[in-house]
């Protein structure tokens, strides 16, 4: 793809996201989200291949769907309230339907099916773009208008996307379809806890954010796109290789890495709203997720693949790893064993 053309739908992705972050009225919210969805749609479909432009058609028609809910939410609380602004969302319905509208542009249960489609249509880079700042806004709305929003509905939704988002991830081997279906049980966390202290909710997807870029990155730069592939690149970067094993151990959770941090911290608000059970459950479904994880990173360093035959091994290569990588996984790795220290020097 042309340079300039790159420039100009990175610019249209930064902008769109700033209107929506920073509107008050809902029909700017809602031009930010339009916005964003067509600079999205050329890096999707840029290399021509046909699962590329169904994945863009599909991802096409999906936020156009989410996009109208949210017009028509707004415009039903105008309608009876009068009022525009965001964070006076304050007539029921309207505040069912945004809560639609957001988990279809998330890709929450039972909204979820587009996501692993579009994102093992897309390239390595675009997938991360999808996974993290295109649920920016989304989530920022969420944030805003969290005050009105349905909690038992928002629970249910959350405890079904860790069940899903765990299950059916088990038995993938495109490592793109994976990380789709990591994010959908990542965005449980996200749902379950924004009712009740969205800065956690933010906090959640900041980290998840980070962990995501660093595998998505690694990737890319390993030039990983499933199992089989992964089982023969620590030949290639044994580093890298190494360095993914501690992030994708940090996204599954495991103390005392990165990942472990807004979890504990959401059970323990969840158990402050007396709300034991259902931290109960999504902590145990998260196990299956984890089982994934697990499965990668065995796949990326301990173990050799089965052959009968002699299989090619990849060149090792001496190119020094991207520095934006190395700050990343060093991120992602430790910010919460330092995180007292962080807190005593503040």
């Amino acid at each position: 793809m042309n340079p300039q053309a790159k420039l100009i739908f990175a610019a249209s992705l930064l902008l769109g996201t700033t209107i929506t972050v920073s509107s008050n009225h809902w029909i700017l919210a809602w031009t930010g989200l339009e916005i964003n969805t067509l600079a999205i749609l050329p890096l999707i479909s840029k290399s021509h291949h046909p699962r590329a432009v169904e994945a863009a058609t599909k991802y096409f028609l999906v936020q156009a769907t989410a996009s109208a809910l949210v017009l028509f939410s707004s415009m039903t609380n105008a309608w009876y309230t009068g009022q525009w602004d965001i964070t006076q969302l304050t007539h029921p319905t309207s505040s069912l339907i945004l809560t639609s509208a957001m988990a279809i542009k998330l890709g929450l249960v039972p909204f979820h099916f587009w996501f692993p489609e579009v994102l093992q249509g897309s390239p390595l880079i675009t997938g991360l773009l999808l996974s993290t700042a295109m649920k920016f806004p989304p989530i920022t709305l969420l944030f805003m208008t969290s005050k009105s929003l349905d909690s038992t509905l928002l629970t249910t939704m959350a405890i079904l996307s860790t069940a899903l988002g765990g299950w059916m991830g088990l038995n993938q081997t495109q490592t793109r379809k994976i990380l789709a279906f990591s994010s959908i049980s990542h965005l449980g966390w996200m749902a379950i806890i924004i009712t009740y202290s969205p800065k956690l909710a933010l906090l959640n997807f900041y980290l998840y954010t980070l962990m995501t870029a660093t595998i998505f990155l690694t990737l890319n730069s390993m030039q990983v796109l499933k199992l089989s592939t992964l089982m023969t690149s620590w030949t290639k970067s044994p580093a890298l290789s190494a360095v993914l094993l501690l992030a994708l151990l940090s996204l599954a959770g495991l103390p005392p890495l990165t990942g472990f941090l807004p979890k504990w911290l959401i059970i323990q608000e969840l158990t402050k709203q007396e709300m034991a059970p259902a931290a109960t459950i999504i902590s145990l479904l998260s196990l299956l997720s984890l089982f994934f994880y697990l499965r990668l990173a065995y796949s990326s360093t301990i173990t050799l693949p089965p052959h009968t035959t002699n299989h090619m091994k990849r060149w090792h290569t001496n190119k020094p790893i991207n520095t934006s990588i190395a700050i990343l996984t060093t991120l992602s790795i430790t910010l919460l064993p330092i995180s007292p220290m962080i807190i005593t020097i503040v």
